[in-house]
Protein backbone atom coordinates (compact mmCIF):
# COMPACT_ATOMS: atom_id res chain seq x y z
CA UNK A 1 0.00 0.00 0.00
CA UNK A 2 1.38 3.36 -1.07
CA UNK A 3 1.97 5.99 1.63
CA UNK A 4 3.66 9.20 0.46
CA UNK A 5 5.79 10.96 3.07
CA UNK A 6 8.26 13.04 1.04
CA UNK A 7 7.86 16.01 -1.30
CA UNK A 8 9.53 14.54 -4.40
CA UNK A 9 7.37 11.40 -4.40
CA UNK A 10 4.29 13.55 -3.97
CA UNK A 11 5.32 15.83 -6.85
CA UNK A 12 5.94 12.82 -9.13
CA UNK A 13 2.62 11.18 -8.21
CA UNK A 14 0.61 14.38 -8.74
CA UNK A 15 2.36 15.00 -12.08
CA UNK A 16 1.04 11.62 -13.31
CA UNK A 17 -2.50 12.50 -12.29
CA UNK A 18 -2.56 15.84 -14.18
CA UNK A 19 -3.21 13.84 -17.36
CA UNK A 20 -6.11 11.88 -15.85
CA UNK A 21 -9.71 12.80 -16.79
CA UNK A 22 -10.69 12.51 -13.12
CA UNK A 23 -9.28 11.71 -9.69
CA UNK A 24 -11.01 10.44 -6.57
CA UNK A 25 -10.29 12.33 -3.35
CA UNK A 26 -10.87 11.72 0.34
CA UNK A 27 -9.37 12.95 3.60
CA UNK A 28 -8.92 11.84 7.18
CA UNK A 29 -8.87 14.62 9.76
CA UNK A 30 -9.48 15.48 13.41
CA UNK A 31 -11.59 18.28 14.84
CA UNK A 32 -12.30 17.22 18.42
CA UNK A 33 -10.04 19.77 20.09
CA UNK A 34 -9.57 22.44 17.40
CA UNK A 35 -11.62 25.07 15.60
CA UNK A 36 -9.97 24.39 12.25
CA UNK A 37 -9.94 20.77 11.04
CA UNK A 38 -6.50 19.17 11.36
CA UNK A 39 -5.67 17.38 8.11
CA UNK A 40 -3.94 14.04 8.75
CA UNK A 41 -4.20 12.11 5.49
CA UNK A 42 -5.24 12.72 1.88
CA UNK A 43 -6.15 9.80 -0.38
CA UNK A 44 -6.01 10.13 -4.17
CA UNK A 45 -6.88 7.70 -6.91
CA UNK A 46 -6.70 7.90 -10.70
CA UNK A 47 -8.60 5.78 -13.23
CA UNK A 48 -7.50 2.17 -13.45
CA UNK A 49 -4.98 1.68 -16.27
CA UNK A 50 -4.50 -2.01 -17.14
CA UNK A 51 -1.23 -1.17 -18.91
CA UNK A 52 0.28 0.68 -15.95
CA UNK A 53 2.84 -0.99 -13.74
CA UNK A 54 1.01 0.12 -10.59
CA UNK A 55 -2.47 1.24 -9.63
CA UNK A 56 -2.46 5.08 -9.42
CA UNK A 57 -3.67 5.19 -5.82
CA UNK A 58 -1.85 6.64 -2.82
CA UNK A 59 -2.32 8.08 0.66
CA UNK A 60 -0.47 11.32 1.42
CA UNK A 61 0.75 11.73 4.99
CA UNK A 62 -0.13 15.38 5.59
CA UNK A 63 1.68 15.27 8.96
CA UNK A 64 5.02 14.05 7.56
CA UNK A 65 7.93 16.31 8.49
CA UNK A 66 8.89 18.72 5.71
CA UNK A 67 6.22 17.53 3.27
CA UNK A 68 5.34 20.25 0.73
CA UNK A 69 1.67 19.91 -0.23
CA UNK A 70 1.88 22.43 -3.09
CA UNK A 71 1.84 19.76 -5.86
CA UNK A 72 -1.42 18.44 -4.37
CA UNK A 73 -2.95 21.92 -4.31
CA UNK A 74 -1.86 22.51 -7.93
CA UNK A 75 -3.57 19.26 -8.94
CA UNK A 76 -6.76 20.21 -7.11
CA UNK A 77 -6.76 23.58 -8.92
CA UNK A 78 -6.32 21.93 -12.35
CA UNK A 79 -9.63 22.55 -14.13
CA UNK A 80 -8.87 19.85 -16.71
CA UNK A 81 -9.10 17.16 -14.02
CA UNK A 82 -12.47 16.39 -12.42
CA UNK A 83 -12.25 15.86 -8.65
CA UNK A 84 -14.62 13.17 -7.35
CA UNK A 85 -15.68 13.22 -3.68
CA UNK A 86 -18.31 11.43 -1.65
CA UNK A 87 -20.12 13.83 0.70
CA UNK A 88 -17.28 16.24 0.08
CA UNK A 89 -18.37 19.34 1.99
CA UNK A 90 -15.97 18.81 4.92
CA UNK A 91 -13.14 17.85 2.57
CA UNK A 92 -13.76 21.03 0.57
CA UNK A 93 -13.71 23.13 3.75
CA UNK A 94 -10.29 21.69 4.64
CA UNK A 95 -8.87 22.57 1.23
CA UNK A 96 -10.50 26.02 1.33
CA UNK A 97 -8.56 26.79 4.51
CA UNK A 98 -5.28 25.28 3.27
CA UNK A 99 -5.43 26.75 -0.24
CA UNK A 100 -5.89 30.39 0.81
CA UNK A 101 -9.55 30.51 -0.14
CA UNK A 102 -9.22 28.52 -3.37
CA UNK A 103 -11.26 25.35 -3.87
CA UNK A 104 -10.87 22.15 -5.90
CA UNK A 105 -12.66 22.60 -9.23
CA UNK A 106 -14.46 21.10 -11.05
CA UNK A 107 -15.98 18.53 -8.71
CA UNK A 108 -18.46 15.66 -8.71
CA UNK A 109 -20.07 14.55 -5.45
CA UNK A 110 -21.27 10.95 -5.58
CA UNK A 111 -23.63 11.41 -2.63
CA UNK A 112 -25.52 14.14 -4.49
CA UNK A 113 -25.41 12.11 -7.70
CA UNK A 114 -26.83 9.11 -5.84
CA UNK A 115 -29.76 11.26 -4.67
CA UNK A 116 -30.50 12.12 -8.30
CA UNK A 117 -30.20 8.46 -9.29
CA UNK A 118 -32.75 7.18 -6.77
CA UNK A 119 -30.54 5.88 -3.93
CA UNK A 120 -32.29 7.94 -1.27
CA UNK A 121 -31.20 10.90 0.82
CA UNK A 122 -27.62 11.21 2.11
CA UNK A 123 -26.73 7.66 1.11
CA UNK A 124 -23.51 6.43 2.72
CA UNK A 125 -20.33 5.49 0.86
CA UNK A 126 -20.41 1.93 2.18
CA UNK A 127 -23.99 1.50 0.90
CA UNK A 128 -23.03 2.67 -2.59
CA UNK A 129 -19.92 0.47 -2.57
CA UNK A 130 -22.06 -2.55 -1.73
CA UNK A 131 -24.83 -1.79 -4.24
CA UNK A 132 -22.74 -0.61 -7.18
CA UNK A 133 -19.41 -2.39 -6.71
CA UNK A 134 -20.29 -5.38 -4.54
CA UNK A 135 -17.61 -4.32 -2.04
CA UNK A 136 -17.84 -4.56 1.74
CA UNK A 137 -16.22 -1.68 3.64
CA UNK A 138 -14.65 -2.54 6.99
CA UNK A 139 -15.76 0.35 9.23
CA UNK A 140 -13.63 -0.54 12.25
CA UNK A 141 -11.03 2.17 11.47
CA UNK A 142 -13.57 4.94 10.85
CA UNK A 143 -13.05 6.55 14.25
CA UNK A 144 -9.32 5.89 14.55
CA UNK A 145 -6.95 8.62 15.75
CA UNK A 146 -5.49 9.58 12.38
CA UNK A 147 -2.89 11.86 13.96
CA UNK A 148 -0.96 9.00 15.57
CA UNK A 149 2.04 7.57 13.74
CA UNK A 150 2.85 5.07 12.45
CA UNK A 151 -0.41 4.29 10.70
CA UNK A 152 -1.33 0.60 10.70
CA UNK A 153 -1.81 -1.46 7.54
CA UNK A 154 -5.47 -1.80 8.53
CA UNK A 155 -5.86 1.98 8.68
CA UNK A 156 -4.19 2.44 5.30
CA UNK A 157 -6.33 -0.27 3.72
CA UNK A 158 -9.47 1.43 5.05
CA UNK A 159 -8.32 4.87 3.91
CA UNK A 160 -7.40 3.75 0.41
CA UNK A 161 -10.66 1.84 -0.01
CA UNK A 162 -12.40 5.23 0.20
CA UNK A 163 -10.91 6.22 -3.17
CA UNK A 164 -10.43 2.88 -4.93
CA UNK A 165 -14.12 1.86 -4.89
CA UNK A 166 -15.09 5.49 -5.46
CA UNK A 167 -13.74 5.19 -9.04
CA UNK A 168 -16.27 2.50 -9.95
CA UNK A 169 -19.05 4.27 -8.05
CA UNK A 170 -18.37 7.47 -10.00
CA UNK A 171 -18.28 5.69 -13.34
CA UNK A 172 -21.54 3.84 -12.62
CA UNK A 173 -23.36 7.00 -11.50
CA UNK A 174 -21.97 9.03 -14.40
CA UNK A 175 -23.23 6.41 -16.86
CA UNK A 176 -26.68 6.41 -15.26
CA UNK A 177 -26.88 10.21 -15.31
CA UNK A 178 -25.94 10.30 -18.99
CA UNK A 179 -28.38 7.52 -19.82
CA UNK A 180 -31.26 9.34 -18.11
CA UNK A 181 -30.24 12.84 -19.24
CA UNK A 182 -29.86 14.03 -15.66
CA UNK A 183 -26.24 15.17 -15.61
CA UNK A 184 -27.35 18.81 -15.49
CA UNK A 185 -29.42 18.13 -12.36
CA UNK A 186 -26.21 18.28 -10.31
CA UNK A 187 -25.12 21.73 -11.49
CA UNK A 188 -26.80 23.76 -8.74
CA UNK A 189 -25.49 21.56 -5.91
CA UNK A 190 -21.96 21.52 -7.33
CA UNK A 191 -22.08 25.32 -7.64
CA UNK A 192 -22.87 25.56 -3.92
CA UNK A 193 -20.00 23.22 -3.02
CA UNK A 194 -17.52 25.23 -5.10
CA UNK A 195 -18.68 28.63 -3.83
CA UNK A 196 -16.17 30.10 -1.33
CA UNK A 197 -19.07 31.71 0.57
CA UNK A 198 -20.15 28.21 1.60
CA UNK A 199 -17.02 27.91 3.76
CA UNK A 200 -16.46 31.52 4.81
CA UNK A 201 -16.95 31.79 8.59
CA UNK A 202 -17.88 35.42 9.21
CA UNK A 203 -17.96 36.10 12.98
CA UNK A 204 -20.66 38.74 12.47
CA UNK A 205 -23.12 36.09 11.27
CA UNK A 206 -22.25 33.46 13.91
CA UNK A 207 -25.32 34.39 16.00
CA UNK A 208 -27.61 33.12 13.26
CA UNK A 209 -26.58 29.54 14.06
CA UNK A 210 -27.85 29.87 17.63
CA UNK A 211 -31.39 29.15 18.76
CA UNK A 212 -32.85 32.48 19.80
CA UNK A 213 -34.98 32.65 22.94
CA UNK A 214 -36.44 36.06 22.22
CA UNK A 215 -37.32 38.36 19.35
CA UNK A 216 -36.37 41.43 21.40
CA UNK A 217 -33.90 43.49 19.38
CA UNK A 218 -31.73 44.37 22.40
CA UNK A 219 -31.40 40.65 23.16
CA UNK A 220 -30.47 39.97 19.54
CA UNK A 221 -27.90 42.79 19.50
CA UNK A 222 -26.07 41.38 22.53
CA UNK A 223 -26.39 37.85 21.17
CA UNK A 224 -24.80 38.94 17.89
CA UNK A 225 -21.94 40.79 19.57
CA UNK A 226 -21.03 38.04 22.04
CA UNK A 227 -21.33 35.28 19.42
CA UNK A 228 -18.99 37.27 17.13
CA UNK A 229 -16.52 37.75 20.00
CA UNK A 230 -16.59 34.00 20.73
CA UNK A 231 -16.07 33.14 17.06
CA UNK A 232 -12.99 35.37 16.81
CA UNK A 233 -11.62 34.03 20.10
CA UNK A 234 -12.12 30.40 19.00
CA UNK A 235 -10.43 31.11 15.67
CA UNK A 236 -7.53 32.91 17.34
CA UNK A 237 -6.92 30.09 19.84
CA UNK A 238 -7.91 27.32 17.37
CA UNK A 239 -10.27 25.68 19.83
CA UNK A 240 -13.92 24.55 19.48
CA UNK A 241 -16.45 27.31 20.14
CA UNK A 242 -17.81 25.66 23.28
CA UNK A 243 -14.31 25.57 24.76
CA UNK A 244 -14.55 29.37 24.97
CA UNK A 245 -18.13 29.63 26.29
CA UNK A 246 -21.16 27.45 25.60
CA UNK A 247 -24.18 28.38 23.49
CA UNK A 248 -26.51 28.50 26.49
CA UNK A 249 -24.14 30.89 28.27
CA UNK A 250 -24.24 33.26 25.31
CA UNK A 251 -28.05 33.12 25.41
CA UNK A 252 -27.99 33.84 29.16
CA UNK A 253 -25.69 36.82 28.64
CA UNK A 254 -27.92 38.13 25.85
CA UNK A 255 -30.95 37.88 28.10
CA UNK A 256 -29.38 39.78 31.04
CA UNK A 257 -26.87 42.05 29.23
CA UNK A 258 -24.38 42.24 32.16
CA UNK A 259 -22.46 45.53 32.36
CA UNK A 260 -19.99 44.64 35.13
CA UNK A 261 -17.98 41.70 36.48
CA UNK A 262 -20.39 40.95 39.32
CA UNK A 263 -23.34 40.65 36.94
CA UNK A 264 -21.36 38.53 34.47
CA UNK A 265 -20.21 36.21 37.29
CA UNK A 266 -23.85 35.27 37.92
CA UNK A 267 -23.99 33.60 34.49
CA UNK A 268 -24.28 29.88 35.10
CA UNK A 269 -20.95 28.09 34.79
CA UNK A 270 -18.74 31.20 34.57
CA UNK A 271 -18.04 32.49 38.07
CA UNK A 272 -16.05 35.38 39.54
CA UNK A 273 -12.60 34.26 38.36
CA UNK A 274 -13.79 34.03 34.76
CA UNK A 275 -15.52 37.41 34.96
CA UNK A 276 -12.34 39.08 36.26
CA UNK A 277 -10.13 37.49 33.60
CA UNK A 278 -9.33 38.32 29.99
CA UNK A 279 -12.32 36.39 28.62
CA UNK A 280 -14.70 38.14 30.98
CA UNK A 281 -13.28 41.47 29.88
CA UNK A 282 -13.84 40.49 26.25
CA UNK A 283 -17.47 39.55 26.86
CA UNK A 284 -18.22 42.75 28.76
CA UNK A 285 -16.60 44.71 25.93
CA UNK A 286 -18.85 42.95 23.41
CA UNK A 287 -21.96 43.71 25.49
CA UNK A 288 -20.92 47.35 25.82
CA UNK A 289 -20.32 47.58 22.08
CA UNK A 290 -23.77 46.15 21.31
CA UNK A 291 -25.61 48.45 23.70
CA UNK A 292 -23.65 51.45 22.45
CA UNK A 293 -24.96 51.03 18.91
CA UNK A 294 -27.95 53.03 17.67
CA UNK A 295 -31.09 50.97 18.15
CA UNK A 296 -31.71 51.10 14.41
CA UNK A 297 -28.51 49.05 13.95
CA UNK A 298 -29.73 46.24 16.21
CA UNK A 299 -30.68 43.11 14.24
CA UNK A 300 -34.30 42.44 13.49
CA UNK A 301 -35.78 39.06 14.40
CA UNK A 302 -35.73 36.55 11.52
CA UNK A 303 -38.93 36.84 9.56
CA UNK A 304 -40.70 33.64 8.66
CA UNK A 305 -43.02 33.96 5.70
CA UNK A 306 -46.60 34.09 6.94
CA UNK A 307 -48.72 31.22 5.70
CA UNK A 308 -52.36 32.22 5.26
CA UNK A 309 -54.78 30.25 7.45
CA UNK A 310 -56.52 27.27 5.94
CA UNK A 311 -53.62 26.04 3.81
CA UNK A 312 -52.73 23.08 6.05
CA UNK A 313 -54.67 20.44 4.07
CA UNK A 314 -53.26 21.73 0.76
CA UNK A 315 -49.71 21.57 2.12
CA UNK A 316 -50.32 17.96 3.18
CA UNK A 317 -51.55 17.15 -0.35
CA UNK A 318 -48.41 18.72 -1.79
CA UNK A 319 -46.31 16.49 0.49
CA UNK A 320 -48.07 13.41 -0.90
CA UNK A 321 -47.57 14.65 -4.45
CA UNK A 322 -43.87 15.31 -3.79
CA UNK A 323 -43.32 11.82 -2.42
CA UNK A 324 -45.25 10.28 -5.32
CA UNK A 325 -43.41 12.21 -8.03
CA UNK A 326 -40.01 11.57 -6.47
CA UNK A 327 -40.68 7.85 -6.29
CA UNK A 328 -41.81 7.87 -9.92
CA UNK A 329 -38.66 9.70 -11.04
CA UNK A 330 -36.26 7.93 -8.68
CA UNK A 331 -34.92 11.09 -7.05
CA UNK A 332 -34.57 12.06 -3.37
CA UNK A 333 -37.30 14.38 -2.06
CA UNK A 334 -34.76 16.55 -0.25
CA UNK A 335 -33.20 17.46 -3.57
CA UNK A 336 -36.50 18.58 -5.09
CA UNK A 337 -38.34 20.58 -2.42
CA UNK A 338 -38.27 21.38 1.29
CA UNK A 339 -41.24 21.70 3.63
CA UNK A 340 -40.82 25.46 3.49
CA UNK A 341 -40.94 25.30 -0.32
CA UNK A 342 -44.29 23.52 -0.13
CA UNK A 343 -45.68 26.14 2.26
CA UNK A 344 -44.62 28.94 -0.05
CA UNK A 345 -46.03 27.22 -3.15
CA UNK A 346 -49.34 26.72 -1.32
CA UNK A 347 -49.42 30.47 -0.55
CA UNK A 348 -48.05 31.87 -3.82
CA UNK A 349 -47.96 30.55 -7.40
CA UNK A 350 -44.87 32.70 -8.08
CA UNK A 351 -43.00 31.73 -4.91
CA UNK A 352 -39.24 32.22 -5.23
CA UNK A 353 -38.28 28.58 -4.53
CA UNK A 354 -36.05 26.18 -6.45
CA UNK A 355 -38.94 23.71 -6.74
CA UNK A 356 -40.52 26.05 -9.30
CA UNK A 357 -37.38 26.37 -11.43
CA UNK A 358 -35.51 24.22 -13.94
CA UNK A 359 -35.70 20.45 -13.78
CA UNK A 360 -37.44 20.56 -10.40
CA UNK A 361 -40.37 22.38 -11.97
CA UNK A 362 -40.60 19.67 -14.63
CA UNK A 363 -40.47 16.87 -12.05
CA UNK A 364 -42.73 18.44 -9.42
CA UNK A 365 -43.44 22.17 -9.65
CA UNK A 366 -45.84 22.17 -12.61
CA UNK A 367 -47.94 19.38 -11.11
CA UNK A 368 -47.86 21.10 -7.72
CA UNK A 369 -49.51 24.18 -9.26
CA UNK A 370 -52.00 22.04 -11.17
CA UNK A 371 -52.94 20.22 -7.96
CA UNK A 372 -53.31 23.55 -6.18
CA UNK A 373 -55.72 24.87 -8.82
CA UNK A 374 -57.85 21.75 -9.11
CA UNK A 375 -56.51 20.54 -12.45
CA UNK A 376 -54.91 17.45 -10.91
CA UNK A 377 -56.19 15.02 -8.28
CA UNK A 378 -54.66 12.27 -6.18
CA UNK A 379 -56.27 8.93 -5.52
CA UNK A 380 -55.24 5.74 -3.80
CA UNK A 381 -54.68 2.80 -6.07
CA UNK A 382 -53.68 -0.44 -4.42
CA UNK A 383 -50.57 0.29 -2.41
CA UNK A 384 -49.75 3.44 -4.32
CA UNK A 385 -51.11 6.83 -5.34
CA UNK A 386 -52.25 7.70 -8.83
CA UNK A 387 -52.54 11.13 -10.46
CA UNK A 388 -55.85 11.96 -12.16
CA UNK A 389 -56.24 14.71 -14.76
CA UNK A 390 -59.26 16.92 -14.18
Amino acid sequence: MSLITDSQTLADFCARLHSAPYITVDTEFLRDTTYWPKLCLVQLGGPVDPDAAADPVAAIDALADGLNLQPLFDLLRDRNVLKVFHSGRQDMEIFYNLMDGDLPQPIFDTQVAAMVCGFGEQVGYDTLAKKLVGAHIDKSSRFADWSKRPLTDKQLHYALSDVTHLRQIYEALKAQLERTGRAGWLDEEMAILTDPNTYCTDPETAWQRLKTRSSDRKYLAVLRAVAAWREREAQRRNVPRNRVIRDEQIQDIAAHAPRDQASLARTRGLGADFARGRLGEGILGAVESALGQPKEAWPKPPQKPEIPPGLGPLIELLKVLLKTKCEQHGVAQKLVATSQDLEQIAADDAADVTALRGWRREVFGEDALRLKHGRLALAAKGRGVMLIEI
